[in-house]
């Protein structure tokens, strides 16, 4: 009798304990979309880093972030590809995903590196085919093999308080070039975004952490 009143109690603690860590420490996400590719693939499980926001925390350039949709972002995208589940399941996983029990999935979220902060002025391209920021030449190791930089012609000056954000597989990546004509610019706001993506936890096969801040390490101050 007293393990059949202790379990309850027990299994109200972890899910305390799951979803405190979810909310304030580490959450971890499932991929739904190549956008990012060859860097994280579709069906990886990534760990973001939530702790950092709290203690001042703000993007860098080359840092691969998760953030909520800016408005319309993953209605508007042809690549994303969701999984359809039964009513019950569908439901039973947004209440685990919640709590920090499994992967947060496609509901609201998406991943993609920091290309430029606040005061940065981005373009694409120049005579090389790279983009510049603040006109300098950027060489991206991360790209996925056979993508150029951009071939979508842009010219931004990022807000303050807003970050400018590319896929690595840039022909199947709806980014910030897609949407030049909202306000901002296709920027997100910092208040946007959830943490930076630190580690790919699983499939263990595919486990790396997660950079790319040396390629703008040349990059001056705007």
């Amino acid at each position: 009798m007293r393990t059949t009143r202790e379990i309850p109690i027990l299994l109200v603690i972890a899910l305390a304990i799951a979803l405190g860590i979810k909310t304030f420490l580490v959450q971890p996400f499932v991929i739904p979309s190549g956008s990012m590719e060859q860097t994280i693939r579709i069906d990886d499980r990534v760990l973001v880093d939530k702790l950092s926001p709290w203690v001042g925390w703000q993007p860098s350039r080359g840092e691969v972030v998760v953030f909520k949709d800016p408005g319309g972002w993953m209605a508007g995208d042809p690549f994303l590809e969701a999984t359809e589940y039964p009513p019950v399941i569908r439901e039973a996983r947004a209440v685990l995903s919640w709590v920090g029990l499994l992967p947060e999935g496609d509901g609201e979220h998406l991943i993609k590196r920091v290309i430029a902060i606040g005061g940065d002025t981005v373009v694409c391209c120049d005579a090389d085919g790279l983009i510049t920021i603040n006109d300098t030449p950027l060489r991206e190791p991360y790209l996925h093999p056979g993508n150029a930089p951009s071939t979508l012609p842009f010219e931004v000056t990022v807000p303050e308080g807003r970050v400018f954000v590319l896929g690595d597989h840039r022909s199947r990546s709806q980014d910030s070039r897609f949407y030049l004509n909202d306000p901002g610019q296709g920027t997100v706001p910092l208040d946007r975004v959830v943490g930076r993506a630190v580690v790919i936890a699983w499939p263990f096969d595919h486990w790396t952490t997660l950079n790319g801040v040396e390629a703008f390490v040349a990059v001056p101050d705007p």
